[in-house]
This record gives C-alpha cells, structure tokens and sequence, in this order.
C-alpha cells in the first residue's frame, strides 16, 4: 500500500463547517475513483510555534491510501478532482504539499 498525505493550508480563516465541506469533497472524488483502500482527514491542532512555521501552518491534513503506484496516478487525474480544486480555491485559496509514503 501507498499513502498519499497532503497538508492543507488555505491563506485564511476557513470556518470550521466549510472545512469539514471541503474535507468531505475531498473524499468523495477519492472514493468515486474506487481506487482508494483507506481514507481519513482532520482539522489542524493550531499551536503558538505555526506561526514560526518556515513553509506554511497546515489548516488540515488528508491521507489515503491505494494499493500501487498506477492507482497513486490514477488518483491525480481522478474525475471531479479539478473542478472540486477550482471551486474551492475560488472561495478559499489555499496551498497544499504532500508525500507519497509507504504505511507508517
């Protein structure tokens, strides 16, 4: 299995129902791809130190998993996955990184 963990980060405040909208989308365009094995997200914990953060503060984190690398690739071409990126960054910019990792 692989792993997908993106960290989340929109430039401003998100109120929490809106987060857990986004968060919600995200899984349903990973799920409909039937590609993904696992799936779990959740808000951020804010701490003093995110503002010394020397990229940016996360405000959630995702991670699923897929069972190879062709389902991984499969997963950034999933349908719905751009038009669900476009309509949130136009309400809530926002930046994300991720890594592809095995199990931890």
């Amino acid at each position: 299995m692989i792993h997908h963990t993106m960290i989340v980060s929109f430039t401003d405040p998100v109120p929490d129902a809106e987060l857990d909208q986004f968060l919600k989308d995200i899984e349903q365009v990973m799920r409909d791809t039937g590609q993904i094995q696992t799936f779990s997200a959740a808000h951020h914990i804010r701490v003093p130190a995110d503002d010394h953060s020397p990229v940016f503060a996360a405000t959630a984190i995702v991670r699923f998993g897929v069972a190879d690398l062709d389902a991984l690739n499969a997963s950034f071409v999933a349908p719905g996955a751009e038009e669900l990126i476009l309509r949130w960054q136009a309400r809530h910019p926002y930046k994300v990184v991720w890594a592809n990792h095995e199990p931890l």
